[in-house]
């Protein structure tokens, strides 16, 4: 059976046979890999893969145990670093996180990785002065768990030591040193890194800015938006989403006002990516920003297709998601609305929640085609949410004939 079909099935059992005794390394390491998605704590597999992180041959296996372990949780994590630093797990907290600074500096760098997560986990400020250190180590992997730990600790004492890794050789480092500054709210650095001549540090404060909380972000994200790279543009625009998606609800009015003043009517560049996140997304946080924001932006370059994604999301699970894709549309207007929206009616496969909610944007947008179609919707249709829209959508356009 293959490894999809057990991460599928969440086979633990078949997982830690490949786990213990394939001769692939390749398929040790995915195993590692899924059972830190599927295992909740259960003893055997946080044995297996203490076992494989101290004992396997191949270091990204012993990697990938690793970082299963820091999955399945901060005891499973502290357990296999105390064993391998020779402290016990249940200690207090300062002893074991003297014994994770001191292993930071072991000669194996999967130690020094897994101390470097418990560390994160722990979010000790006197661990600071170490994992600044750490991140100077020679091994990317440790570099990018230093970095991690770094912004969990949140001590702005950091920032120049991250800010200093937005350099780093490795695009993995520079992206969690990025994000890190995020995270402890040390902005001067990624403003810095917006404008570096290199696309990849450039891409890694982009996509770090989004999850910086605060209207601060927003103009150098919509610079972002003209650079030469289409890679940056691309997470200027995520980013953008990501901000309003995690916007304080006591800032998010004022940071959605801010970003569609700021960014006016918008091209394909920015169209198309917010169009793929509404199609794709199975976040509803984001979906309904993007339903939101679409409405706002799409001009006449990506109007079509922005049309066509709004009026699919209609059909959204989530209630808040289809309801700004129905105020999007009214704001959009125009023939291709109404057409999209008469094209729904007549398909059966929509739900009546869409159906209803198109009615509604169609009383507000529609004309005389509109009128005689919701007439005809109202003698053949069994569900009332979707005559009563249609009966307030005809009033708005006249009344019935």
């Amino acid at each position: 059976m293959s490894l999809y079909q057990l991460e599928k099935d969440r086979d633990v059992d078949a997982l830690l046979d490949h786990l213990k005794l394939s001769d692939s390394a390749s398929i040790r390491k995915r195993a590692a890999e899924i059972l830190g998605d599927v295992v909740d704590d259960e003893p055997q597999a946080v044995d297996a893969l203490v076992r494989t992180a101290k004992n396997d041959d191949d270091e990204a296996v012993r990697g990938a145990a690793i970082d299963a372990l820091d999955a399945i949780g901060g005891e499973a994590i502290e357990r296999l670093v105390a064993e391998m630093a020779g402290v016990d797990a249940d200690g207090a907290d300062w002893v074991r996180a003297e014994a994770f600074v001191e292993t930071l500096s072991a000669d194996r760098p999967e130690l020094r990785m897994a101390a470097a997560n418990a560390l994160r986990r722990l979010g000790d400020a006197g661990a600071l002065p170490a994992l600044v250190e750490a991140l100077e180590d020679p091994n990317p992997r440790v570099r990018t768990r230093a970095a991690r730990a770094c912004g969990a600790v949140g001590d702005e004492r950091a920032a120049k030591a991250l800010g200093a890794r937005l350099d780093d050789p490795v695009g993995r480092v520079r992206r969690e040193a990025a994000d890190a500054l995020a995270s402890i709210g040390a902005l001067s650095p990624l403003l810095d890194a917006v404008d570096d001549e290199n696309d990849e540090v450039r891409y890694a404060a982009v996509m770090a800015l989004g999850g910086y909380q605060g209207s601060a972000a927003i103009d150098p994200l919509i610079g972002a938006l003209d650079d030469d790279s289409d890679v940056v543009r691309r997470a200027a625009v995520f980013s953008i989403v990501e901000l309003l998606a995690a916007a304080p609800t006591e800032q998010s009015h004022r940071i959605r006002e801010t970003v569609v003043d700021r960014l006016g009517s918008a091209d394909r560049s920015v169209v198309d990516p917010l169009v793929e996140l509404l199609e794709e997304s199975n976040q509803p946080r984001e979906r309904r920003n993007v339903a939101w924001l679409l409405g706002r932006v799409a001009d006449d370059e990506g109007y079509a297709d922005a049309v066509e994604a709004l009026v699919g999301a209609l059909d959204a699970a989530d209630g808040t998601t289809a309801q700004f894709a129905a105020t999007s549309l009214v704001h959009l207007d125009g023939e291709a609305v109404e057409d999209e929206l008469l094209d729904l009616l007549e398909d059966p496969d929509p739900s009546d929640a869409a159906r209803s909610k198109a009615v509604f944007v169609l009383g507000k947008v529609g004309g005389e085609r509109a009128r005689d179609r919701l007439e005809a919707l109202l003698d053949r249709t069994g569900d009332e949410e979707v005559r009563k829209q249609a009966f307030a959508a005809l009033s708005k356009l006249g009344g019935r004939r």
